[in-house]
Parts: structure tokens; sequence; C-alpha cells
């Protein structure tokens, strides 16, 4: 596909590019939602409980934009764009989806859940970020060196990932807070028309993430921006807008726990399933560029050092003050990256 679309995209203007991208990401929604209801379909005709379904499945569907953008970018030799999507959505989740979430109405803080999965979230990050770390020189990143995420790394994150739906499966069982009582699916539909809409399903997610790579790369060559910062910014908020429509929509009804179990489940995600399947999907895993350490990085760390903080200073409710502050580093976040003089900073501009 790509040797067929790229001779093509490579003569359309700029707009022309971005309204592709757009399309692309619009699809990759509609493909993941459709992937979730019809996963859950055939897993609750198959007799599994719907607990272990919500907290497994559905949390892993909701992921698979990120997913699919990711490993495709890493199969295909991008690293970049397969490491700047995975960090840029923990930073879109928690800053812009958990900002605007509190600011709408301040968020009823499920201590079970923040105290709980949020050190995962916060754990998780962290160990994303040392796990990249070169540290046969540690102080290179600060002097244009970067860093590397091996695929055995990848195989590590992917076996925390799997103790950490055997751990989410565990918890809903106590609880019930993997029930999805509101989600759409065709379980009384015949079994071969949900299988029928599951391929298609993955089909769309395949090809509109296969498209956006190549949309995205051609744009970045084309502006002379890194291809990180633009999958940090423009791709992350795209395939985050699920959460981005989830968080707001629970705000506005007043169920904002689900909100920020939301966000921390999706940023765990991010980091063990996306970052952890795109370098165990490559024999050489993901190269880390300068601009990750110098920019994605720290803006990361910020946001989730920010929210843990924000929870201790708080009471029963995440407060609007906590909002408005992680918004506010979404934003220095996004000037940043449009700013543009990072990129000859750190030498990583695209050729």
């Amino acid at each position: 596909m790509e040797q067929i679309l790229q001779p093509t995209l490579d003569l359309w203007p700029l707009w022309a590019l971005g309204l592709v991208i757009v399309a692309c990401i619009v699809v990759l929604g509609w493909g993941a939602e459709w992937l979730v209801r019809e996963s859950v379909a055939l897993s609750e005709r198959s007799g599994v409980p719907k607990v272990v379904v919500g907290a497994t499945i559905v949390s892993l569907g909701t992921t698979a934009p990120e997913v699919a953008v990711s490993v495709m970018a890493a199969v295909k030799g991008i690293p970049d764009l397969a490491m700047g999507n995975a960090v840029g959505s923990i930073i879109c989740d928690t800053g812009l989806v958990l900002g605007l979430s509190c600011l709408i109405r301040p968020l009823p803080l499920p201590r079970k859940i923040v105290n709980r999965q949020g050190w995962i979230q916060f754990a998780a990050g962290l160990l994303l970020v040392l796990a990249s770390w070169p540290w046969s020189d540690p102080l290179s990143v600060f002097s244009g060196g970067g860093g590397h995420f091996s695929r055995t790394w990848g195989f590590v994150f992917l076996a925390l990932l799997a103790g950490y739906l055997w751990l989410s499966t565990r918890w809903a069982k106590r609880t019930g807070e993997g029930d999805f009582p509101e989600l759409e699916r065709d379980v009384d539909a015949p079994l071969g028309l949900i299988v029928g809409k599951l391929l298609i399903a993955v089909a769309l997610v395949v090809i509109s993430s296969d498209i956006l790579i190549l949309a995205v790369t051609i744009a970045a060559k084309r502006l002379g921006v890194p291809t990180a910062i633009i999958a940090g910014t423009v791709v992350a908020f795209g395939t985050s807008t699920p959460e981005l429509v989830t968080g707001i929509t629970a705000a506005r009804r007043g169920h904002g726990d689900l909100a920020i179990g939301n966000v921390v489940g999706a940023d765990i995600l991010n980091a063990l399933f996306v970052v952890g399947a795109s370098a165990a999907v490559t024999s050489q895993g993901l190269t880390v560029t300068p601009a990750f350490f110098m920019w994605l990085f720290p803006f990361m760390l910020g946001v989730l050092v920010m929210f843990r903080v924000g929870i201790l200073i708080s009471g029963p409710t995440l407060h609007r003050g906590v909002g408005a502050l992680l918004l506010g580093l979404y934003v220095v976040y996004v000037i940043t990256a449009a700013t543009g003089n990072l990129a000859h900073q750190v030498g990583v501009v695209v050729r």
C-alpha cells in the first residue's frame, strides 16, 4: 500500500496531508470502538464473565489506536513515531483530558484507584524513562546523545502488562469495577456477523494506521520537524480522543471517578502495552532520540508528578485548581512544540 500511495501523497499540498491525517484519526476511532464492541460480544458469547471482559478486553481495545499506530511505525523503522505517540498520549490523557474534566466539575477521588492503579501509572512512566536511558554514558543525553529501549525491555513490559491485567481482573471480581453496563454490544447477533464485523474493525484500524503513518512522515519531512514532535502532539491528540470524549462526558454527568479511572488505566497501557509491543516486534528495539530526554520525558514525568501532588493536597475531590495546573502544563507542552526551535537545539531535525 505504501508503494502505491506515497508517490501520490508526495505531490499533495500540506493542507491536504493535514486532512488525510484527520480523516485517518477519525477512522481509527471508529474502528477501535467497533473493535471493542464486537470483541466484547464475542467474549460474552463464549461465556467469559462480564467483569473479566471489562477488566481486560475493553481496556486493551480502547488502546487499539495507539497500539496500531506505534507497532506499525516500529515495524516500518520509525521509532520516533512509535515512542512519541505513546509518551504524547500519556501527556495528553493526564494533562488535557484530566485537566479539562476537572475544570468542568471537581472530580471525586476514588481512593482505591488513585492509591492502587495511580502508583502503577506513575511507576510505569518512570520505568519507561529509566529503561530508555543510556546507562553506559548517562550524561550523554544532555550533550545531544540519545537512548535505546531494547527488545528485551519490550518483552519485560509485556510481561508486566500481563501481570497488571491479572491484578485488574482480581480487583474487578472483588469490587465489580470491570462492569460496563452502558457499552453497546451485539450479544444476540449471529456469530458469523459478529466475527465479520470484528474483521472489518481490525482492517479499518490497520489500514487507517498505515496511511496515517505515511502522511505524518511526509508532513514531518515537509515541515522540517522531528517525527517525535508531530507524533507527541498531533498523532497523540488524535489517538487520545476516545479518552477525551469519555472524560468530558463522565465529568458532565457526575461520574468523575470514571474519568480518573479512564485516564489512569490509559496511561498504564500506553507505557506497558504500546511501548512494550512496539519494541517487541523489532529486533533492534526503539531508538530514543534526544528530543525525548529534553522535551517529551520531562513533560510526561511533570504531568504525572503534578497529578500525584494534586491527589495528596486534595480532599474527597480533585480540585479545579489542580485541573488548571494540569491543563496549563499541557498548553506549555504544545506551545513548546509549536515554536519549532527545539528541533534545532537538540539536532534531530528530520531530513
